[in-house]
């Protein structure tokens, strides 16, 4: 059996038709025909020779070699993982069928494999380093295998996915790695967020919270440690704090992602504050049954998983607490933005 990292489009717009499918889809948009008649890695280089003649042969050996593991190579039981996109999480699933192809449906969904979800939200930080740096692969299609990983992650499933007892490999980084076939950006955010998982945990976490809302422009009351009642920070804006909009933040700091009834729990701690606003901030990020709420509160709550933490903390790091800077340490890189090369086009 073999564990397997598929995408669900660049921007995850492929994620709806995933999920709610219970499938998993080679979206290739220029192979709209049944690909049952090509039957091995020969085959599948001529067929994208021709679709795509300006291809160069490394793309062309790439994107063989991907959709050849979608035709062929995955197996039933083997578990598939999709990093979600827009939040900090990963599905993880079981491959329940072997390709199949559906001319009668819109493009890109014509080929697929059923798929048994067995959590769509387990939190990036459940997992060890070396294995987000496998999940952070460009390509769209690819095999997860190094350090044992489809070992590790069958021991997370069977704690109830969180992180497993399994020894983690001895390496934690990227070494070995082809620096172009990673995600950098995901690597780097990867990296910051188990320093913050690490330095920020319980009330720290509601102190870093606090750091960013000041270098934004908020006076705030921080609830001391202990039951908080709901409300772990109020903000407003002025050097007083009378302004509006007047913030109520709750702010959890566990791997695991939050539900429903917090969400509505902040609501209720607002009323109690006369907040107009709230702010939820999950680590772990939120279950479906939070995100379905996004458009119905999108007035009144905004939601910060740990990416979007990340992104404020970046956004506003040069005026953070000289303190706060010193315990994380971190420094601007710009490089070259090109062309995914190793992609195929979505």
């Amino acid at each position: 059996m073999a564990l397997w990292m598929v995408r669900a489009g660049k921007h995850g717009e492929h994620e709806p038709r995933f999920f709610g499918d219970n499938r998993i889809y080679l979206t290739w948009n220029e192979l709209g025909e049944d690909l049952h008649d090509l039957k091995d890695k020969g085959a599948i280089r001529k067929r994208l020779a021709e679709r795509y003649p300006a291809a160069t042969p490394a793309k062309l050996s790439n994107n063989t070699g991907q959709i050849a593991a979608f035709l062929f190579e995955m197996k039933a039981d083997d578990l598939v993982v999709v990093p979600r996109k827009g939040k900090s999480a990963v599905a993880i699933g079981r491959i329940a069928g072997s390709y199949m192809f559906d001319g009668s449906t819109d493009m890109p969904y014509r080929h697929y494999r059923t798929v048994q979800w067995l959590n769509l939200d387990v939190a990036r930080s459940a997992f060890d380093q070396d294995l987000l740096f496998s999940f952070g692969a460009i390509m769209t299609i690819c095999a997860v295998k190094r350090h044992e990983a489809e070992k590790r992650v069958r021991a997370m499933l069977a704690a109830g996915f969180k992180h497993s007892n399994v020894a983690a490999a001895t390496q934690s980084s990227a070494e070995g790695e082809d620096p172009q076939t990673l995600d950098l950006e995901r690597l780097s955010k990867d990296q910051i967020a188990t320093l913050i998982g690490r330095k920020f945990r319980g009330h720290e976490m509601a102190r870093l919270v606090d750091a960013v809302l000041k270098a934004q422009g908020y006076t705030t009351f921080v609830s001391p440690p202990g039951p908080d009642k709901g409300v772990d920070i109020l903000a407003a804006p002025g050097p007083l704090g009378f302004g509006k909009p007047r913030i109520c933040i709750q702010v959890k700091s566990q791997d695991s992602p939050v539900d429903s009834p917090t969400l509505n729990q902040l609501i209720g701690s607002m009323q109690n504050v006369q907040a107009d606003q709230g702010l939820l901030v999950a680590w772990g990020g939120f279950k479906s049954s939070v995100d379905r709420e996004v458009a119905t509160q999108f007035f009144r709550v905004r939601l910060w998983d740990q990416d979007a933490l990340i992104g404020q903390l970046l956004e506003h790091y040069e005026r953070l607490d000289e303190d706060l800077r010193a315990e994380l340490p971190l420094k601007r890189v710009w490089m070259l933005a090109s062309q995914d090369d190793a992609d195929q086009d979505e």
